[in-house]
């Protein structure tokens, strides 16, 4: 079982990473390396934004139960 969420940890831990990176950023961050036509065609839509809020909140869940029931397990 603890083997189990720690890879689920390690997973979400990664995911959650793409993800933040994937956001629209608000001016010269690490959102605009990955190239003006990428992140402006992908980030104008305000539906694809709303989606991947949703997910990112979503996974941050995921990772928070994991870290929690990680904790219980071991100790």
């Amino acid at each position: 079982m603890i083997g189990a969420l720690q890879v689920v940890a390690s997973v979400t831990s990664l995911l959650l990473v793409v993800l933040i990176l994937l956001h629209r950023g608000k001016g010269g961050g690490l959102s605009d390396l990955f190239g003006g036509g990428f992140t402006s065609s992908l980030a104008g839509s305000s539906v694809v934004e709303r989606n991947l809020d949703r997910i990112t909140l979503i996974t941050v869940f995921i990772w928070i139960a994991s870290i929690i029931a990680l904790l219980l397990l071991m100790k």
